[in-house]
């Protein structure tokens, strides 16, 4: 055997080893996923703009704030249930079932008459996120502790890998139909992918040991118990866990503030052509992909807190890049914020586990969920608001936050000693 053969095999064992752990649930979640973000990004270039000048958006200045305050609040509304669900009855109904509620809802959206359409699609489409926790704990309950870092960044590196055309091909469509036409196929496209998705996730195999059979009854008489333990829960859980949701929310309604009117600020004020902001997300997708395994590797080698601390700094840079910028200084920024999202994300994931014993992450998830997306409904009608104020207000709101972000994680976040062990992790 030649000396190349060796190598290449020593090489394929070692990519083996890395990469063992991606089997089970959590390798049927990573192709739904694929098959979803096919198609996920493909409006985000467009979206507002498809509201403000195709369905009536600018004859009602707080449009984009009203639809983004209804997404957030109606996924607050069902974060408590959502959580206590998660734990007491089980993952896998909830993420098969709303999967396919999430596809019908795009049928809103490729058919809107108005923007008031787009504001039923979007709380659907919300409603249906009920499955966050029951997902988000089926994800941990299939990874083993040392592979945590690595199995958040390798969801990013998928959201960026498959995500990363769906803005070239937007621009494509936006080209060839122009800005209304273009969106409705990209929605028709959207519900077919996301069918495939729900489908394909019905062979998912429950994680939670003796979960209870659900009846829909449960979704309004279990409501008031599923709040007071999502409450209750954080007596249990570390001091460290809830400066950890602090943080979240600090920077849920950071990004809140500014993404409800980046396209249109872009467009607006920067005079950036609606035929060229497209691009500006080629970068941050790709940054997503190149940089998630080396964040991932990072956070499971030194720990979660300095990649952490990482990420209010690179925002803060981010936005002084994007608030004056060209296009040129908007694709640096974006990929800025690539790196923030994979930062905080990654370590957070990490962290989080590590703090939450299995049969407490979908309630705590559930009490996150609920605050941060409120806390962001607020956000983007404010953003919104602020923008009519004074365009630049938004971004220089949101570089003053990653103060007080920063001084929560760099004096209040402690890792643990070691990880809570997790249940199934072979699922």
């Amino acid at each position: 055997m030649s000396h190349e053969n060796v190598k290449l095999m020593g090489i394929a064992g070692v990519i083996r080893r890395e990469f063992s752990f991606i089997t089970g649930n959590y390798r049927i979640l990573v192709i739904s996923w694929i098959i979803m973000d096919l198609a996920m990004e493909m409006p985000v270039p467009n979206y507002q703009l498809y509201v403000q000048d195709v369905l009536g958006g600018r004859d009602f200045p707080l449009a984009l704030g009203i639809i983004g305050l209804a997404n957030f609040l109606a996924m607050a509304a069902v974060a408590f249930p959502g959580g206590y669900f998660a734990d007491k009855y089980g993952r896998r109904w909830l993420v098969t079932t709303m999967t396919f509620g999430m596809a019908s809802s795009f049928l809103f959206f490729a058919f809107a008459p108005s923007w008031h359409f787009i504001l039923i699609g979007t709380i659907v489409h919300s409603l249906c996120l009920v499955y966050q926790p029951a997902l988000f704990a089926m994800v941990q309950d299939s990874l083993p502790p040392e592979r945590r870092g690595m199995g958040s960044s390798i969801i990013q590196m998928i959201h960026g890998t498959f995500n990363t055309p769906g803005p070239m091909i937007g621009g494509f469509l936006l080209l060839q139909f122009g800005l209304e036409w273009s969106m409705r196929i990209i929605y028709l496209v959207m519900t077919v992918l996301y069918l495939i998705a729900a489908v394909w996730r019905l062979r998912l195999k429950e994680t939670l040991t003796n979960a209870k059979p659900i009846r829909l009854r449960y979704f309004i008489s279990s409501y008031p118990e599923a709040i007071r333990e999502s409450f209750n829960v954080w007596s249990v859980v570390p001091r460290t866990m809830l400066w950890l949701f602090i943080v979240q929310v600090l920077m849920m309604f950071s990004n809140s503030i500014i993404n409800v009117i980046n396209t249109v600020y872009a467009v607006d004020v920067l005079g950036v052509p609606k035929e060229q902001w497209w691009l500006v997300f080629i970068p941050l997708l790709l940054t997503m992909v190149v940089a998630s395994i080396p964040v991932g590797k990072m956070v499971d080698k030194i720990g979660p807190k300095i990649p952490m601390t990482l990420g209010p700094f690179t925002l803060a840079l981010a936005l002084l890049l994007f608030v004056s910028g060209s296009l040129i200084t908007l694709m640096i920024s974006m990929c800025l914020i690539g790196m923030v999202h994979l930062f905080v994300m990654s370590s957070i994931m990490a962290l989080s586990t590590s703090l939450v014993e299995p049969q407490n992450r979908g309630k705590v998830r559930g009490f996150i969920n609920f605050i941060g997306f409120t806390i962001t409904g607020v956000g983007m009608l404010l953003g919104n608001y602020f923008f009519n104020l004074a365009p630049q207000l938004p971004f220089y709101l949101t570089i003053g936050l990653t103060v007080p972000m920063t001084l929560v994680i760099l004096f209040r976040i402690h890792e643990p000693d070691k990880q809570v062990s997790s249940q199934n992790t072979n699922l």
